[in-house]
């Protein structure tokens, strides 16, 4: 299935995607509104109700008349993994960049989350704006200690992720984190694709287009950890709870490692896309004055 959130006439809802309409489940727990972290929480049950959904006669709204948002808006956690393409350290290996020994990770703050088809800011304070296409694991299960062998069972579902990052705020200190985290730099979606759409997740084509470009072409058999060892190896630290987000790595091309370095301007339009899990696309805009 492919669960969606979004926004159409009120608050945000929830649902599942069914042809070019959406089934709205926003209700089907009476006396509740449910989110896409409620839905995950349920389990299992969370995702018989939306079969029976998508089955039955519950009202359907064409996706055309709905803005998409992020499938889980605002995520306990969303966290990335630097070089864990063997493509892209071999892009980088003349910056020294060695291949790990163990997943680098780092967080994105979660304010920097925006949905599949919203603008992306350029800074005001710097113009080394990049795109990095990942697939995104979503956490289904509340789970520690996690073994590889059953890491994938807790996986909720896949979303195409654009890892948006301003690379001079990225290097000025140890942690990728400040770089990683500018607000509309979290773009994930289009929808919560559920795993049994998915088939094997160590093999689907991972691409990037800017400006109708191709600029990333890759696989995620490149991957040095696989999604399970991801899995297995954070859940050794840290609960990780339903809607959590994974970014699992990024292949070659991404703008500043071209030569020249080719970074993301205003107007300039991103589409990722990867196998089985969707597309998103992203327009470059110049940071708004916002009214404190």
């Amino acid at each position: 299935m492919k669960l969606v959130s979004f926004e159409y006439d009120g608050p945000p809802r929830i649902g599942v995607l069914h042809g070019d309409a959406i089934v709205d489940m926003t209700e089907v727990v009476p006396g509740r509104k449910l989110q896409m972290i409620d839905l995950l929480r349920i389990g299992e049950a969370g995702m018989a109700l939306a079969a029976q959904a998508k089955a039955g006669n519950t009202p359907r709204i064409p996706l055309r008349d709905v803005r998409l948002l992020a499938p889980v808006p605002r995520p306990g956690k969303y966290l990335g993994v630097g070089g864990n393409y063997e493509s892209h350290l071999q892009e980088a290996v003349h910056l020294g960049v060695k291949r790990p020994q163990h997943p680098i990770w780092f967080n994105k703050q979660t304010t920097c989350v925006t949905g599949p088809f919203d603008p992306v800011h350029l800074p005001r304070v710097s113009a080394q704006l990049d795109y990095e296409c990942e697939l995104g694991i979503v956490i289904g299960r509340r789970c520690r200690h996690v073994a590889a062998e059953d890491a994938l069972e807790v996986i909720g579902g896949y979303v195409v992720c654009n890892d948006v990052s301003v690379r001079d705020w990225q290097l000025r200190s140890p942690t990728a984190t400040l770089g990683k985290s500018f607000d509309t730099h979290g773009p994930f979606g289009p929808y919560l694709v559920t795993p049994d759409e998915i088939g094997d997740v160590q093999a689907l084509r991972i691409r990037t287009w800017v400006n109708g470009e191709l600029r990333q072409d890759g696989s995620t058999g490149e991957m040095l950890f696989s999604c399970a060892q991801l899995i297995a190896d954070l859940s050794q630290v840290c609960t990780l709870e339903p809607g959590d987000v994974l970014a699992t790595g990024s292949p070659r091309g991404c703008g500043g490692l071209r030569q020249p370095p080719a970074y993301l301007r205003a107007g300039d339009v991103v589409r990722m896309e990867i196998t089985d899990v969707g597309a998103i696309e992203n327009t470059v805009i110049d940071e708004p004055d916002w009214i404190a």
